[in-house]
């Protein structure tokens, strides 16, 4: 096998360092002590700013609170979208496409323009400042996406599986969750990871939705360490790196699956 050029090496190195390069700083400011952040080096590294976040700062609550808000909505687009998925990709109705390209049309909305009617109906139906009430805007916009994946995945299961499947007896629902819901376990990892990832940094709804500091979210609770006087650069990269991690481990662990979703159904057979 041919080994690549320097040309090609040198492409890799700055490819890696454009995308890895904010998080390394990033990191780096975190363990930069307060005092020395005009410094063009820091003399020594410290974890004071993470001590900082995680013990004088309710941050872990609202890690928390991200992580509630991220699994319900999930839980909610992975229950509601696989069933959908499954029709759209197997069941024979008019108004398939159409249905699909509402959906689609559902996510392109501005968020900045929803704002306004979504806080009136969650004041209305008293799920105004929780956290549930916070996850079912999230699932509305995320429903879509998922609606693409999974459809994606479902038309690229063999059709006679399912057509077995309704001649041994099964119903269509049968069909959808004893045959091919298990087929398609790797579509809904990969949704899965998505759909969290769109949750867990989603900042607009949480900062209008949540006015209780105990039910903020991640990026609604970094945005609000400054203060009028000062700005904890320290401690806002500190609690960024521990924001990110969990998301970053997630990415590492199944990018595979999510390439694979994303590209399911390009190829034809």
């Amino acid at each position: 096998m041919k080994r690549p050029g320097l040309g090609t090496a040198l492409a890799v190195v700055a490819f890696l360092t454009f995308f890895l390069g904010p998080f390394c700083w990033q990191v780096l400011t975190s363990l930069w002590p307060d005092g020395e952040l005009t410094r063009p080096w820091p003399s020594h590294l410290t974890l004071e700013n993470y001590a900082s976040v995680l013990w004088g700062r309710p941050f872990l609550r609202v890690v928390l609170n991200s992580l509630v808000v991220a699994a319900l909505t999930t839980g909610f687009c992975l229950t509601v979208g696989a069933a959908a998925a499954f029709a759209l990709a197997k069941l024979e109705f008019r108004g398939k496409g159409v249905l699909l390209s509402a959906a689609l049309a559902v996510s392109m909305f501005p968020p900045i323009a929803t704002v306004s009617p979504l806080y009136l109906i969650l004041r209305t139906v008293g799920l105004r400042d929780s956290l549930v009430g916070l996850a079912l805007p999230y699932a509305t916009f995320a429903l879509p996406l998922t609606l693409w994946v999974l459809t994606s995945f479902f038309r690229a299961l063999p059709d006679e599986l399912y057509r077995a499947a309704r001649v041994d007896g099964c119903t269509p629902f049968q069909a959808f969750r004893q045959v091919l819901l298990p087929l398609a376990a790797p579509g809904l990892a990969t949704t899965a990871i998505l759909v969290f990832i769109f949750a867990w940094n989603e900042f607009l709804y949480a900062l209008t939705f949540l006015s209780t500091p105990e039910k903020r979210t991640v990026p609604v609770a970094i945005s609000l360490f400054a203060s009028e006087y000062r700005e904890p650069w320290g401690e806002i990269a500190a609690a960024s790196v521990v924001a990110t991690l969990p998301l970053v481990a997630l990415t590492v662990l199944f990018q595979r699956r999510i390439v694979s979703g994303l590209t399911a159904g390009a190829v034809k057979e």
